[in-house]
């Protein structure tokens, strides 16, 4: 049964999370540093439960991040897409991936074809990235994809955080240089 579409880029295959994912996922959410701007590290008690939530909003909202394989290796390498949890400040599309992967452009070039799926199949008239004021590297990856800061806003309970929310419409989306 598949839970959503598979998309593909030149080097990245995006498709919804399956059991497989799970070990790349655990290590990935185990990173300190990957995780130094996205809530800290988990366990892997906890980072199952993350992947099926994501997991199961492809079932409750008919959306959710897909995982990254890399296409050259098979590899997992990250989670990224539409992603709008109950009390959310907009309709997002985030990015994560694995340390080993920061530098090769894989959050610019999945998180485009996430966000044209977005625009063209879901409706979306505005697409955000709710970052952390310090995460440099996501503020740039959010800059290369044309986006700016539009707002500041608390995410919800349990998380809680203030955050920069970057994004723009699908006009700005259309209308970029490609």
């Amino acid at each position: 049964m598949s839970l959503g579409p598979t998309l593909e880029t030149a080097r990245l295959i995006l498709r919804p999370p399956s059991p497989e994912d799970f070990e790349g996922w655990a290590a990935f959410a185990a990173d300190e540093e990957v995780n130094r701007h996205l809530g800290g590290p988990q366990p892997r008690e906890i980072a199952w439960r993350t992947m099926c939530t994501m997991t199961g909003a492809w079932v409750v909202r008919g959306f959710s991040m897909f995982s990254i394989i890399e296409k050259d290796s098979g590899r997992w390498v990250g989670r990224l897409g539409p992603w709008q949890p109950e009390g959310w400040p907009g309709t997002e599309v985030g990015w994560g991936v694995t340390r080993e992967s920061w530098g090769k452009g894989y959050a610019v070039e999945g998180a485009t074809a996430a966000i044209d799926w977005a625009f063209d199949h879901l409706g979306w008239t505005e697409v955000i990235h709710t970052i952390d004021p310090g995460n440099i590297n996501s503020q740039n990856v959010a800059r290369r994809l044309g986006s700016t800061i539009l707002r500041h806003a608390v995410l919800p309970p349990p998380l809680n955080d203030t955050i920069d929310v970057w994004g723009q419409s699908r006009e700005q989306w259309k209308a970029r240089p490609r």
